[in-house]
């Protein structure tokens, strides 16, 4: 019988590691192809890994709770094996060699780890890859690592736990090593000139906020996906200085528009059409026009995107928020894209999401509006550079200019709001791209066809 590792899979670019939620197959099981093994979670969402062969699982090789990184081996299956039976005698001869190769792959996933763990002599932690990415980055050196109480498995450093260091750390000044001497040249006769810098000030971590519990108070602990989605957040800002840029525009047009071809276009589809299929149009449109928008930051590189992927916040049933993705937003017409954000809903709110529906998204767009707010100032989706957010469609009197003169008239109007990453993107670029969006919203062909 032929031995297979089955492999911890890579759920997208920027995710490092995963989970183990639970194992749903036992050691001894017969595995069909495609059936789930276990299922896990990133930061990102949940997901069940199958088998991509028929065999038995032969060993797991981590436990519920452990976090492993992508492209490790997780468990030994025996392809093409049946299920172990009670073990009512003695092994018969022919398990030994699976042991020994059970034995190999687990001397080379110590191998594998320690390779990833930098701890220094007499230190025994694990870190992960993602965890050792993020030091690396905030420059965090593994003396300071070790000094780090984790809240993971077995004292595990978590991302959230580096997070917060680091964001403690940051509330005190930084430490300014000393300027070396600088010596003259021997044949220029003058005396050695020392500078010095200034004394280093002590670093001064910012204290947490204590809250007060009340007799009358309910504590709710935060689900996963908050905890995930708060990490997040910080580290967002953390990362990319904030910017948001707010434009008011008239959608009258757009408004006309799908009153008068909503029912026609829902008999002809088969699908409803809200205002996020023309919006997104609209804002494909500017990108096009403003590709700069459509970046990323790796460092002190910017990595300009080929493709438009423009991802949508929508609601979950928990009431968390989830980003599904519309691929190559610019290549379909608006069926399409009608098509593809009602299907991406619909499964966001059954929980149908796979990992690649919300992968590889390069600008996104969330609805304020949807909840009868005016505006708002998202933050930004990392490691995208900016989201847009749009607000609530209210009727208003506004000037018009016509002909015969200005006239007051009553109109649709709607603010929208841009917040982008000021490394990247500044007042011009950010300002130019979102009046752009407001333009097309604005000069929308009332006569088009559906």
């Amino acid at each position: 019988m032929a031995e297979f590792q089955l492999i911890m899979p890579k759920m997208g670019e920027s995710i490092a590691e995963a989970t183990i939620i639970k194992w749903v197959k036992n050691e001894g099981d017969a595995i069909a192809a495609d059936e789930t093994v276990l299922e896990i979670a990133t930061d990102k969402v949940d997901s069940e890994v199958p088998s991509p062969k028929a065999g038995v699982l032969v060993k797991k090789l981590y436990k519920d709770g452990d976090v492993v990184a992508v492209n490790m081996p997780i468990a030994i299956m025996e392809i093409g094996g049946t299920a172990s039976p009670a073990p009512s005698a003695p092994a018969a001869p022919v398990v030994e060699p699976v042991k020994q190769a059970v034995q190999q792959i687990e001397n080379t996933i110590n191998q594998a780890s320690s390779a990833v763990n930098t701890s220094t002599a007499g230190a025994n932690k694990f870190y992960s890859p993602l965890v050792l990415n993020i030091a690396r980055e905030e420059n965090v050196s593994m003396a300071e690592l070790e000094t780090i109480a984790g809240s993971g498995n077995e004292g595990r450093v978590t991302k959230r736990d580096i997070l917060n260091y680091v964001a403690s750390r940051s509330g005190g000044s930084i430490p300014v090593a000393p300027t070396p001497t600088i010596p003259v040249p021997a044949s220029v006769p003058q005396p050695v000139v020392e500078v010095k810098a200034p004394a280093p000030q002590p670093t001064v971590s910012a204290p947490k906020p204590v809250t007060s519990i009340g007799s009358g108070n309910e504590i709710i602990e935060m689900d996963r996906m908050r905890k995930l989605i708060a990490d997040h957040m910080v580290m967002s800002k953390h990362t990319s200085p904030h910017v948001t840029s707010f434009v008011e525009a008239d959608v009258t047009n757009m408004v006309l528009w799908r009153e008068k071809n909503k029912k026609a276009f829902e008999k002809r589809e088969g699908e409803k059409i809200t205002f996020t299929p023309l919006f997104i149009e609209c804002v494909a449109r500017a990108i096009k026009d403003f590709p700069m928008i459509n970046c990323s930051v790796d460092g002190t590189n910017i990595i300009k995107k080929k493709n438009i992927n423009i991802g949508m916040a929508a609601a979950l049933p928990s009431g968390n928020l989830i980003v599904p993705v519309i691929k190559n937003a610019d290549t379909l017409n608006l069926i399409g894209i009608t098509k593809q954000v009602n299907d991406l809903a619909n499964r966001a709110r059954a929980n149908q999401l796979k990992p690649d529906d919300i992968q590889g998204g390069t600008f996104t767009l969330t609805n304020v509006g949807g909840f009868g707010n005016v505006m708002g100032t998202p933050i930004i989706n990392q490691p995208q550079v900016a989201i847009m957010a749009t607000g609530v469609v209210k009727k208003k009197p506004a000037v018009l200019e016509t002909e015969f003169g200005d006239v007051i008239a009553i109109r649709h109007m709607m603010f929208l709001s841009l917040s982008y990453d000021h490394r990247v993107v500044d007042g011009s670029l950010g300002g130019s791209f979102l009046r752009r969006v407001a333009d097309y919203m604005e000069q929308w062909d009332v006569n088009r066809e559906s």
